[in-house]
């Protein structure tokens, strides 16, 4: 997948990892970075620690992410090219 580009106006994924950045957190926004970067997009990555904010997206289990504001992924994770899969 490339980035979009609509009218002269780049598209950016936003990506965000929920978690309260334990370990398992950590390692899947590095991982969510790979995916990211092997696929050539370009994106904003947020980790969101609030767990307001994290139920907010129903999200019980952490570490999860959400593109665009769509959770993708919950409660595992996984490799860069399950994610990368996930970002096509």
């Amino acid at each position: 997948m490339k980035t979009y580009v609509m009218e002269g106006i780049w598209i950016v994924k936003k990506l965000q990892v929920l978690g309260t950045g334990c370990p398992k957190c950590r390692k899947l926004a590095e991982n969510v970075e790979a995916a990211a970067q092997q696929l050539g997009i370009e994106y904003e990555l947020e980790k969101v620690t609030d767990l307001n904010e994290i139920m907010g997206f129903g999200v019980m289990m952490t570490p999860a992410l959400a593109v665009d504001g769509e959770v993708k992924l919950v409660g595992k994770v996984v490799e860069p090219a399950a994610i990368a899969e996930l970002l096509s």
